[in-house]
């Protein structure tokens, strides 16, 4: 189309006819069309293949609005692959020699069996083509290149390739070894931020690949080991990091409930984010292994495999068509793994131990872990508690081969402002640097839990992703336009949402005109045009109900088993001293509360919130039945006729 166009085009100069004018003209503007159109499917099929893949398509909007962050000339070559290589691994072998371990791994192995004996893990289950297919399709459409085919064209001819693969599955589980051929990693240098010098080797950090069928033997052993696991209850109920039904959101639901609790006795409560170094790249397998197999009960065939799965690991570093020699991995869980996150969590398993003997509250999501308490404004005593919990945790981090970084580790109370000043100068007197304000999973948080700058920060990132989005509405459809503001607009403004129950007006609103502006981007509105039927046109829920949904569907899943226990122990069903006709009624008991912090607090507002609701919606059969409901009986609340 386009030779034909070029080919009308110097026919009209060469003869500067009118009727060969025209025909250029038609030609150019039909060539225009089809390019427009062309551009749309294929944008549409890059939105559609990676809707769950924030990260591609962040990078396909930054790629079409912002100019690539190009690796400089001077790194694309093998050896440059290698001082990379070599760079990755002696920052790994640095912080373990730089820890101080103890002689022997004595207190590892003499930990005394959480399990019983009747409960061990001792062998896989095979798998039938049915929960191969279904693990296949779920699994992200990521393509290694260790891998003969692309991950999505592998999918579209599973069909043909099954009986083989589930052969190589069920053999790997049975015979219990992971095949050589899939444990090397690609590596590939990613600049950690834009404005950094590209010719610095520090400013890179590893993201590793690993091979798909790699990762679909991995997914196998992971759901068999996660439901054992779930079954005898050997995960920490405080360990929130990849588990079904737990998120960051829910375990700062948690931290941030009990805060509002001690605000609301009067108490100082003060937190603080203990930060490790690669902790991931540092595990030792031999502890691992120990550990998997000393406190959670596996052995035989099953023990046999992960040793196998841990053994004989390495990677190169692959820049372009350049790519360094192997280099071995001795230590670490695999980056990119689907294992990885479980398997760093179990070998963690012994760190609540000790916050438990110092009467330490305390939280994990992976690798991030968090400890708090509370303190009456006279009595600074728990304190020595805090720091005798952290040098003990520092001990044992030294003793697992897991580096605490002190100088990352962050403090933060919360309290009265006056109250406040006092601890913190306490603390500072004991070695801990207090701040104002700490980011913790995600969200910023402030001495007054007022999440003023948390609401800022989102706004200004949203912004910053909507401008993107209005300069390539006219390359994509306005369905796929919708799907890029869910992705990157409405993502962020839900992001933890359920933090901001009780919050001001004013504080919302920031948040609202972000939504306004998203919903005026896709409709084309015009600013001086009224937005509430906008937002009805597009089945929006405004952000308040939007916080409302999220508190009430967590509730729901909390009560019907969906959700983590220590949501649902928030939750206290209503039981009347003597038979109403409230009873049976899936009401809960209201606390009682007498100050700000409490009313925000989640176990009062989401109980209250809870108990409003119409009974039909509260007894709903499903989960599905439920959110259902729910907006609708939202939406009627927010755009009332």
């Amino acid at each position: 189309m386009k030779r034909q166009c070029r080919k009308a085009e110097r026919m009209w100069r060469k003869t500067k006819l009118e009727i060969h004018y025209s025909i250029y003209k038609d030609s150019l503007r039909t060539f225009n069309v089809e390019l427009g159109k062309a551009r749309q499917s294929f944008f549409s099929n890059l939105i559609n293949s990676n809707l769950n893949n924030t990260r591609t398509l962040f990078a396909t909007v930054e790629r079409l609005t912002n100019p690539p962050n190009q690796i400089a000339s001077e790194m694309l070559s093998d050896s440059k692959c290698n001082e990379f290589a070599s760079f990755f691994s002696e920052k790994i072998n640095n912080i373990r020699k730089a820890i101080s371990t103890s002689p022997s791994y004595a207190e590892v192995r003499h930990i005394r069996p959480q399990y019983q004996k009747e409960d061990t893990m001792s062998a896989f289950e095979e798998i039938d083509s049915k929960i191969l297919e279904e693990i296949v399709q779920h699994l992200k459409s990521s393509t290694c290149y260790l891998d003969t085919l692309p991950t999505y064209f592998f999918k579209r001819v599973l069909n043909c390739l099954e009986a083989d693969l589930l052969e190589v599955v069920n053999a790997s589980l049975l015979s219990g070894t992971f095949p050589n051929s899939l444990k090397t990693a690609v590596v590939k240098p990613l600049l950690k931020k834009r404005n950094l010098d590209n010719t610095i080797l520090s400013n890179y950090r590893p993201i590793s690949n690993l091979p798909f069928i790699g990762k679909i033997i991995e997914k196998v052993v992971f759901n068999q080991l996660n439901k054992y696991l779930n079954s005898n209850g050997y995960l920490d109920n405080f360990q929130s990091g990849f588990r079904p039904h737990h998120s960051t959101e829910t375990a700062l639901i948690k931290i941030i409930n009990d805060i509002r609790l001690n605000s609301e006795s009067g108490k100082i409560s003060v937190l603080v984010l203990l930060d490790l170094s690669a902790a991931f790249d540092t595990v030792d397998h031999n502890i691992l292994l120990e550990r998997l197999e000393n406190l959670v009960g596996l052995s035989g065939m099953v023990i046999k495999w992960f040793r196998s799965y841990l053994e004989g690991r390495g990677y190169y570093v692959s820049i372009g068509e350049h790519k360094s020699k192997w280099t071995s991995m001795t230590c670490g869980v695999p980056q990119g793994s689907i294992l990885a996150p479980l398997l760093f969590s179990l070998y963690m398993l012994p760190l609540s131990q000790i916050m438990r003997k110092n009467q330490i509250a305390y939280h994990s999501y992976a690798d991030d872990t968090q400890i708090y308490l509370a303190l009456s404004p006279n009595d600074y005593s728990p304190i020595d508690s805090l720091c005798q919990c952290i040098d003990e945790i520092n001990s044992w981090m030294c003793e697992n081969f897991l580096q605490l970084n002190k100088e990352k580790t962050e403090v933060i109370a919360f309290g009265n402002k006056d109250e406040v000043l006092k601890v913190n100068a306490y603390l500072d007197s004991r070695g801990l640097t207090t701040k104002n304000q700490v980011r913790n999973l995600g969200v910023i948080l402030e001495t007054d839990l007022s999440f003023s700058s948390h609401v800022k920060a989102v706004t200004k990132s949203a912004y910053y992703h909507l401008k993107n989005i209005a300069r390539i509405r006219g390359f994509v459809s306005s369905q796929d336009l919708e799907k890029l503001v869910h992705a990157f607009i409405a993502s962020r403004v839900d992001y933890c949402n359920g933090l901001l129950t009780g919050l001001p007006k004013k504080t919302i609103r920031q948040l609202q005109l972000i939504q306004n502006a998203a919903a005026r981007i896709l409709t084309r509105t015009r600013k001086s045009e009224h937005i509430t039927p906008v937002l009805r046109s597009l089945h929006w829920l405004p952000v308040i109900f939007r916080i409302d949904f999220k508190v009430l569907l967590l509730v729901y899943k909390s009560l019907n088993g969906l959700g983590p226990k220590y949501i649902a122990d928030m939750l206290t069903e209503y039981k009347p001293n003597r038979p109403l006709r409230s009873l049976g009624s899936s009401q809960l008991e209201i606390p009682r509360v007498h100050t700000k912090q409490g009313e925000c607090a989640f176990s009062y507002y989401a109980t209250r919130s809870w108990n409003q609701l119409p009974e039909e919606i509260r007894c709903a059969k499903t989960l599905v039945t439920f959110k259902c409901r729910l907006k609708t009986h939202l939406f009627s609340c927010a755009f009332i006729e």
